[in-house]
């Protein structure tokens, strides 16, 4: 039995690819999750959860992940426990619009292990809080959003930082990369240059294929939850990979594991594995 999910079963592993890092994480983490967890450093990696159809993003202003996962409790620990090794979490606005009371940190998403999440930031040296990065060309953002008076870097233009000039909270920072489209790998050199070398992105759709096809993303968790939605003209739901062409990129899977009838499993890209 473990106390972590309600139904004290923890996650089964199936497969995982041998010499894997390693990360120090609390007993009972390693447990939940059944087994170790842990990355090569910098890496850039995604978390999804999708449908058996692959729909991963329903209407905007929608939670669509949690409406997906039908708020499976195993989905939001692995999305926790995610949160819980990165330096920074990078997001885009539409995500950001669609969850407006959202912080993006790991206990707030499963409370159960928030004391064991902040154990394992302090293990690996980083700060209590992930930086949450948004991507936002226009600079269209509610102000009064909570996550902005937390640690937050807001990636966008040069009309995009006007706009947002003198209306956001001190925690959060602005940086004009760009004049026109935002290169993900000039964000993504920003987040190295402050330190963040394990970056998770949870989405949209169109950021992660961005972020595909330039070649940046390392590694794909992506919870296989057991629901069907299907697709029909206009009606706002979107595939894991949205608005751009990646041409059959190519994964090999590093780990699976289950729970119940989801599936939890764990790719990485081409290009990460000759880098490793």
């Amino acid at each position: 039995m473990n106390p972590l999910l309600p139904d004290g079963q923890a996650l089964e592993l199936l497969f995982e690819s041998p010499d894997l890092p390693r990360f120090p994480l609390p007993d009972a983490l390693a447990a939940c999750y059944g087994g170790a967890l842990g990355f090569s450093q910098p890496r850039l990696y995604a978390n999804f959860v999708a449908s058996v159809d692959g729909v991963v993003a329903l209407r905007e202003g929608t939670n669509s992940g949690s409406v997906i996962s039908g708020h499976s409790a195993a989905d939001r620990f692995v999305m926790a426990l995610l949160r819980a090794c990165a330096g920074a979490v990078l997001v885009g606005a539409g995500t950001f619009r669609a969850t407006p009371g959202h912080l993006w940190h790991a206990g707030q998403v499963y409370p159960a292990g928030a004391a064991l999440f902040a154990e394992l930031r302090g293990r690996l040296g980083l700060a209590p809080e992930p930086l949450l990065v948004l991507i936002s060309a226009s600079g269209n953002l509610d102000p009064s959003h909570p996550a902005l008076r937390h640690p937050t870097l807001v990636a966008t233009t040069s009309e995009g930082a006007a706009r947002l000039r003198g209306i956001l909270p001190e925690q959060t920072q602005v940086a004009a990369l760009a004049d026109g489209p935002i290169s993900m790998a000039a964000v993504l050199s920003a987040l190295h240059e402050r330190g963040h070398r394990l970056v998770l992105t949870e989405g949209g759709p169109t950021l992660v294929g961005q972020l595909i096809a330039e070649g940046l993303l390392d590694e794909l968790f992506l919870t296989t939850a057991p629901s069907l939605f299907g697709r029909t003209a206009n009606d706002g739901r979107k595939t894991l990979v949205e608005d751009v062409d990646v041409s059959g990129s190519a994964l090999a899977l590093l780990s699976a594991r289950r729970h119940g009838s989801f599936l939890f499993l764990r790719y990485a890209l081409s290009h990460a594995l000759r880098a490793t």
